[in-house]
C-alpha cells in the first residue's frame, strides 16, 4: 500500500470513531427522553429566554 492509502485508512479509522460515538451517543440520549418523556422543545423551554446567555465560543472560559 502507498502512503497516501494509509493515509486514507488512518482517516477513515480517526474520523469513522469519532461519527460513530457521536451517533451511539445521539441514540443514548434519544431513548434516555423518550424514556423519560421530555422532547427537545421542553427542555429549551426550562431554560427560559436567559438559557443561552453564554458566547457559544468551544473554549470560551479561556476566551475571555
Amino acid at each position: 500500500m502507498g502512503s497516501g492509502t494509509w493515509a486514507l485508512v488512518t482517516d477513515v479509522i480517526y474520523f469513522g470513531t469519532f461519527l460513530a460515538m457521536g451517533y451511539v451517543t445521539k441514540r443514548a440520549i434519544d431513548r434516555w427522553m423518550s424514556r423519560h418523556g421530555e422532547t427537545l422543545t421542553e427542555i429549551q423551554e426550562q431554560a427560559g429566554a436567559d438559557g443561552r446567555k453564554g458566547g457559544s465560543f468551544l473554549l470560551g472560559i479561556w476566551h475571555r
